[in-house]
């Protein structure tokens, strides 16, 4: 791979940026002086701060370094637009950096392929493909909802080896330990969102945040609620950050109970008295959500599933047996078995004394 060293160490910086830049992707940049040597190394900061580029430069400003004729590693294309920051490309051109080597381009519309554009004509040379796949995977939930204008759906379940989330009366914590629990905090932690259902709600109370460690922010909570049930006491609203509750059925007295709680309520109604999760997915889009974490109950998994809404399976198994309980997700009956959700194994781990596995809804990440 071209200059691998180099770019590995762009991707080892953007991977500090995970779950900190939301909505804006995770990019890492390092600057390569002309005699081949690393002398400013940055990554994204929080939402409205600094991008890869110019932490990079700042980098290499607070050590004097010289950056004429020096080349940049970037994991994504340099943006050419004013957001809420300006545009990197001008960063670049203005230091005096001579190559730009970047991964892929930016699926944004306002950027896609311009950035290499501008560069290109301030005559700087432009290479781009060098750990592509990776940039992609990194900021799969970005590229989702600049391609798909939906986030990427991953579902994490806690259950039994026997695939049990709860006992039939409802008890649930905890099937499995410690370390599995942290674990899927740090999933938590990097998403965009989490969505759970008014089942969950009323049963588990759950505060749906990130508590096992620090964050700049907390993602958004998310809930489906087709009759506006959720309590007003709930500690879903402890955490300050976006609470949305997509309701199905008009109740403006807890409208605006529940608004005056902090909470944003959006009537999207599909069939049958239910939210319409496609639609929703799609304005969660709209609010800049790149990854949604589902923390759910089998009814709400199960019609996740079963509308064809879900990315990824984040399962945690604990060695146990619970028989007769709550299992993963609802649908079907299915009268085949070619119409099984068909998934691919992309991890498997020992966690603590759990076993973790990722899978893959098959084809849901070509686009």
């Amino acid at each position: 791979m071209y200059g691998s060293a180099f770019m590995t160490e762009a991707f080892r910086q953007a991977s500090l940026a995970l779950g900190k830049t939301s909505p804006n992707p995770s990019v890492g940049c390092v600057i390569v002086n002309k005699h081949a040597r690393t002398v400013g190394i940055g990554h994204t900061q929080c939402r409205g701060g600094p991008h890869a580029e110019v932490m990079a430069i700042r980098d290499a400003a607070m050590g004097n370094h010289d950056l004429f004729g020096a080349t940049a590693y970037v994991t994504l294309e340099p943006c050419s637009h004013h957001g809420r920051t300006p545009p990197c490309c001008d960063a670049l051109i203005a230091a005096g950096i001579k190559k730009v080597v970047a991964s892929v381009a930016d699926p944004n519309p306002l950027v896609a392929g311009r950035g290499f554009e501008r560069l290109r004509a301030a005559g700087i040379e432009v290479v781009v493909g060098p750990g592509a796949a990776e940039s992609r995977e990194l900021n799969i939930g970005f590229f989702s909802r600049m391609i798909r204008n939906t986030p990427w759906v991953r579902m994490k379940m806690a259950a039994s080896l026997d695939g049990k989330t709860a006992l039939m009366n409802g008890e649930s914590q905890w099937i499995t330990g410690e370390a599995a629990r942290a674990d899927g905090h740090a999933w938590r932690a990097r998403s965009g969102a989490i969505l759970t259902g008014i089942g969950t709600v009323l049963e588990d109370n759950p505060r749906l945040d990130v508590r096992l460690e620090e964050m700049p922010r907390q993602p958004h909570v998310v809930v489906v609620d087709s009759q506006l049930q959720t309590p007003l006491d709930a500690l879903l609203f402890i955490a300050d950050r976006p609470r949305y509750i997509y309701a199905a059925e008009r109740n403006d007295e807890k409208k605006a109970a529940l608004e005056a709680r902090g909470a944003t309520i959006i009537y999207m109604p599909g069939t049958n008295g239910k939210v319409d999760l496609s639609a929703m997915l799609r304005d969660l889009a709209a609010r800049e959500i790149n990854e949604l974490h589902v923390e759910a109950g089998h009814k709400l998994n199960g019609s996740l599933i079963r509308e064809g809404l879900v990315d990824e399976l984040l399962v945690y198994l604990a060695p146990r047996f619970l028989g007769t309980a709550q299992g993963m997700a609802t649908f079907g009956p299915l009268e085949r078995l070619s119409d099984a959700l068909e998934l691919e194994f992309a991890e498997t781990a020992a966690i603590g004394k759990d076993l973790f596995i990722r899978a893959r809804v098959r084809g849901r990440d070509q686009f």
